[in-house]
């Protein structure tokens, strides 16, 4: 799914984002409204990941949709 696509569906996705990266606040999921590098920052910041493997994980739920 393009990330064009990821941001129009956001407000659909967010319940799906919530579920798999429980962490996520409903602000942090409203702010980064399908902002795939927002969302990575997110889930370094949440999880204390490296930066390539939040951006798989943000990549890995796009692929999946």
């Amino acid at each position: 799914m393009n990330k064009d696509i990821i941001a129009g569906k956001w407000t659909q996705l967010k319940g799906q984002a919530k579920a798999k990266w429980g962490d996520l606040t409903d602000d942090d999921l409203d702010v980064a409204e399908g902002n795939a590098q927002y969302l990575a920052g997110k889930l370094q910041e949440k999880y204390g990941w490296a930066k390539d493997r939040a951006e798989k994980e943000v990549k890995d739920f796009s692929d999946s949709l």
